[in-house]
């Protein structure tokens, strides 16, 4: 069984914060410090809650809803941890992110999240109704944050951050 990403997005002090204890799971960044707390955890001493930055643990499915939908922007500081607890990619508020969708009669996914892709590289497969296969690759280089799945039918938009 895969395990899903977990995500970290940036919200007002006021929503982690019951005094200096944290309500849920965050992470809080300030400067070049970054310190992970769980729930009912004290906020250390060396952090300045005025300086400080609060990242609230999120549903990872959710994604979607802090990435602007017409000019493909962050919304808000975001922090991807990947399954293996260790590899992470920090978003901040107006990177903008590439959404390429992929529909057809019959999509392979080939690339994951967390995957690094390049302009050459397929990121996806589509079979038309006649068999045929077009491979989708990106315009710029970046590695795949979110795959969005839409129910209804076979249907994916990936979001890229593109490499500078």
């Amino acid at each position: 069984m895969s395990r899903l990403p977990q995500l970290y997005v940036e919200v007002p002090k006021e929503e982690c914060l019951e005094g200096r204890k944290v309500k849920h799971e965050c992470i809080i960044i300030q400067d070049n410090l970054e310190v992970k707390l769980g729930e009912g955890d004290e906020i250390p001493d060396f952090v300045d809650l005025d300086r400080a930055k609060f990242l609230a643990k999120e549903i990872y499915d959710r994604f979607h809803f802090y990435v602007d939908q017409y000019e493909h922007r962050m919304k808000v500081d975001a922090i991807i941890v990947y399954p293996d607890r260790r590899t992470k990619i920090y978003l901040k508020k107006g990177d903008e992110l590439l959404l390429l969708p992929v529909e057809g009669y019959v999509v392979t996914l080939i690339a994951d999240v967390g995957n690094r892709v390049r302009k050459g590289d397929a990121f996806a497969a589509v079979t038309t109704r006649k068999g045929e296969v077009h491979y989708l690759k990106p315009p710029r280089p970046g590695t795949v944050v979110y795959i969005d799945e839409f129910t209804n039918r076979p249907h994916y938009v990936y979001y890229i951050l593109p490499e500078l």
